[in-house]
């Protein structure tokens, strides 16, 4: 595999893009932001605006002359009223889109897509003692069906979960289909938490899992429903994403990335109590330890790549603080 140079990051100016940085953008306000925050690397930084995926859009201008890609971008938010339009259909035609147009570019070597533990999970096998003993790996895949995803009457969840299964399908079968330049590696995160390194200012603009973690801080009456206890901090998962661009041995894998460690709301009150007293809550109601339950593997990751994988601690602590210096 020959040294890449020129590296093409989708969706760089959010939560995980911005981590692994450089890109097209939905917004060029953004982008320029994002170089004012960090005016060394002006000269190292190209950013191309691109439409939203509800349609096809045309993604060669952005693929020129690249030699990897990492597609972080995927559409997400809770206030939907069209789970096809909005959700399901846009990650589809997003990775469509941009596949199609790296193919035609000989030079692309390998492409790396952010799929998630919604593509895996199976929800009917719940988070508790009596399964505390089940792995989830790379081989597992969520059983919702492409009808169940785009039904008017199922939630975002689920229509995300669908969203996140589907696109990734489309990858593996484009890749299986067409004679690509490029290898392919997907990597399917649980929850994403920590610090942000997009320039952003405001709790208001937080990505939705850094949101809930921020509600353990502001809501002094409830906390968030833990759905999933398994977690991975940004910055690891930043880290898995160029290793899986730039290691030879990670081409065609599909790879399962997550902390060994359970997570709970309650954990992340207790923690802020202790560490950010501050910031704690008055109330403990509610403030539990993580639950035994299924989990998922992260193991293979970690060692194809030498991650060791922060302590939940360390998250919650790096993310709060940041926070709560912007209010």
């Amino acid at each position: 595999m020959a040294p890449l140079s020129y590296i093409l990051v989708t969706g760089s100016t959010g939560l995980i893009g911005a981590w692994v940085f450089g890109g097209p953008v939905r917004s060029m306000a953004k982008a320029e932001a994002m170089l004012a925050a960090r005016p060394q690397w002006q000269d190292k930084l190209d950013f191309v605006e691109i439409a939203d995926f509800e349609g096809e859009p045309d993604l060669s201008t952005a693929v020129d002359g690249v030699d990897g890609i990492i597609h972080t971008a995927s559409p997400f938010r809770y206030d939907i009223k069209d789970n096809a339009r909005e959700l399901v259909l846009p990650a589809i035609n997003g990775v469509k889109a941009l596949f199609s147009a790296a193919a035609t570019q000989p030079g692309i070597q390998r492409v790396v897509l952010t799929s998630s533990f919604a593509a895996v999970i199976d929800i009917s096998r719940t988070a508790s003692a009596e399964n505390k003993d089940f792995i989830y790996t790379s081989n597992d895949w969520n059983p919702l069906s492409f009808e169940e995803a785009i039904d008017p009457a199922a939630s975002p969840v689920v229509a995300y979960r669908g969203s996140k299964k589907f696109a990734e399908i489309e990858a593996w079968d484009f890749v299986r289909n067409n004679q690509t330049p490029f290898a392919l590696v997907t990597i399917c995160p649980p929850m994403v938490f920590g610090p942000v390194a997009n320039p952003i200012s405001s709790p208001s603009q937080l990505n939705e899992s850094n949101a809930q973690l921020w509600k353990v801080a502001t809501n002094p009456k409830t906390l968030p429903e833990t759905r999933v206890p398994l977690w991975i901090d940004v910055r690891d998962l930043a880290k898995i994403h160029v290793h899986a661009l730039l290691s030879p041995q990670a081409g065609g894998k599909r790879l399962t990335a997550a902390s060994p460690e359970r997570f709970s709301y309650g954990l992340a009150a207790q923690i802020l109590r202790k560490r950010l007293p501050h910031l704690a809550r008055h109330s403990t109601e509610g403030e539990s330890e993580p639950e035994e339950s299924y989990q998922l593997d992260g193991l293979e990751a970690a060692k194809m790549f030498g991650i060791q994988y922060t302590k939940f601690e360390t998250t919650v602590v790096d993310f709060l603080r940041q926070v709560d210096s912007w209010t």
